[in-house]
């Protein structure tokens, strides 16, 4: 239970049908983490009482978690780690992949528990023996992108309780249900760096200001001088603090020498990328390419493409048609339809 609207409905309906139900709040982050001052209220303890004050109205009992070690490791770390090597990572699949699904699940095998339920919008089902994984009905806030690191074992002891409805639904039964939460917005920040300012984060973990270098061209030619690597990814256009004839954008980070490599619109276009380490949610790699959809960042549609599977565990993705700002660390997610064929994180731009 965040302390949002989704989970605390995603408790109910469980409860409604009949289980058993424990709420729990993973602490993730302390102030320090995230860069607030101390004599501030956080904003994640504000949503241990919302949850809190959920799970006391539905009558069942609550925990927090102190998980925040591990997030600081597995998830804050290497947020800051590829900033810092000229990737930009996705931290919520992190997240889910290190905490939710792994922390979390253990956790619950421990107190007893056979699932663990959250409020992401994904379903869940059976087809010749395998577990799959699922779009939402709901396209538009279908959570499925974020989820495709989950394996056999989690999907197995997993409920997504909000699958198959839209979020005006989950609005009206929490407010049926007369929870505090039930007109809380969503949160759009990633939870450690609340006011946006990643590169400030960055700055405070590695205790070092980020090193200036050049913004040069694909041949070579300096262009001005770039604030560091950390404050920029790959499409980005604005606030490069240039005045060139021509709109640029960023092409290219190269961690090595410190540079950021800007092009016109047309260089964002990449045909073929490659995943470093392909996870297939059925437990094994296709022994051909397969055909299906891909989707390269969280909002946008999948596109036809072709996924060649490698000896190493990686894979070749060639889309039928070039696609824009490909960017390593982001995930590349593949889809046989509404069924989630699994994905791996973006480490190299081909063609």
């Amino acid at each position: 239970m965040s302390g949002g609207v989704d989970s605390s409905v995603a408790a109910k309906l469980l409860l409604d049908a009949g289980d058993n139900c424990f709420g729990c709040t993973m602490k993730l982050y302390a102030n320090e983490d995230a860069g607030i001052s101390r004599g501030h209220t956080c904003c994640s303890l504000d949503d241990v009482e919302d949850a809190r004050s959920v799970a006391f109205r539905l009558g069942i009992p609550y925990q927090v978690f102190n998980f925040s070690d591990d997030f600081r490791e597995k998830v804050i770390g290497n947020f800051v780690d590829s900033y810092c090597r000229g990737i930009t990572p996705n931290p919520c699949i992190e997240c889910n992949k290190h905490m939710k699904f792994d922390k979390l699940h253990l956790r619950a095998k421990t107190l007893g528990y056979d699932y663990v339920a959250t409020g992401h919008y994904a379903r869940i089902s059976q087809e010749n023996g395998k577990y799959v994984l699922k779009k939402a009905l709901d396209p538009s806030k279908d959570q499925s992108y974020v989820l495709y690191a989950m394996d056999q074992e989690q999907l197995a002891h997993t409920l997504f309780p909000l699958g198959e409805l839209s979020k005006q639904e989950t609005r009206k039964i929490a407010e049926e249900s007369g929870f505090i939460n039930a007109d809380k917005p969503d949160s759009q920040d990633i939870c450690f760096v609340p006011d946006g300012d990643y590169a400030r984060v960055i700055e405070l973990r590695t205790g070092k200001k980020a090193e200036p270098g050049n913004f040069v061209d694909s041949k070579g030619n300096i262009l001005g001088r770039h604030q560091g690597i950390i404050r920029y990814t790959i499409g980005q256009h604005r606030g490069l603090g240039l005045h060139l004839p021509d709109k640029h954008y960023v092409t290219e980070i190269r961690a090595k020498d410190n540079t950021v490599v800007l092009g016109p619109y047309e260089e964002l276009f990449r045909k073929e990328i490659r995943v470093g380490a392909f996870h297939w949610i059925a437990g094994e790699a296709p022994a051909k390419p397969v055909p299906c959809k891909v989707k390269i960042r969280y909002r946008q549609p999948e596109q036809p493409a072709f996924i060649y599977p490698e000896a190493d565990g990686g894979a070749r993705i060639v889309f039928s048609e070039p696609q824009r700002a490909a960017t390593p660390g982001q995930a590349a997610v593949a889809y046989d339809g509404d069924t989630v064929l699994g994905g791996g994180v973006i480490t190299e731009l081909m063609q």
